[in-house]
């Protein structure tokens, strides 16, 4: 296996989300989104599986994939102010890219469906890192339509799935300030035997 240590270190140390709000075209071309489509199913997947799903919400879908989360709102609260409904329909923009990634399971004796579900929180984790490896900048979010099931539908899941996050990608217009991070002895043990 190739090593490039330092370099990689100095990334993981480092990397940062990018709100999606400070994303911007351009977005990946169709060899770098192919490139990053690659990276990000490369996780671990006990049993060859691969129990996720990848929906690209790019150009003017990302438009149309607003209208159906605010068409769902609408009707769930008719007394819905405008602006609530226009909060909606910009929920994939400004980004170019958004990839809704979906945990499907699948039947395994040996893999069980909590094992799965993390190889699917894998997959949004390697998008992210492959968007930075590109050049562009992510935001893994999860927002009340990754969790509603008439939203999941719309938007692209099938029976028995579900969606674990949306991985928006793009052009950074800023540069994160570094944020505060637990104190390791805060968060790790060890096993006393």
């Amino acid at each position: 296996m190739p090593m490039n240590t330092e370099t990689l270190k100095d990334y993981l140390l480092t990397r940062r989300s990018v709100g999606m709000a400070f994303l911007k075209e351009p977005g990946p071309d169709a060899d770098q989104l192919q490139t990053l489509l690659e990276i990000g199913t490369r996780v671990p997947d006990h049993g060859k599986l691969a129990p996720w799903r990848l929906v690209l919400i790019e150009g003017e879908a990302r438009a149309e994939a607003g209208e159906a989360l605010a068409r769902i709102v609408a009707a769930r609260n008719p007394d819905a102010e405008e602006a609530a409904l226009d909060v909606e329909r910009r929920q994939f923009l400004p980004a170019p890219l958004t990839i809704g990634v979906l945990f499907s399971p699948r039947p395994a004796a040996k893999a069980p469906e909590l094992e799965q579900l993390l190889s699917a929180g894998a997959v949004c984790l390697n998008l992210v890192h492959g968007a930075n490896a590109l050049g562009f900048a992510a935001c893994w979010v999860t927002r009340w339509y990754t969790f509603d099931p008439e939203a999941q539908g719309a938007l692209g899941a099938r029976g028995g799935e579900r969606f674990v996050g949306f991985v928006h990608i793009g052009t950074p217009t800023i540069s994160p300030d570094e944020r505060e991070r637990p104190a390791i002895e805060d968060v790790v043990s060890r096993w006393p035997g």
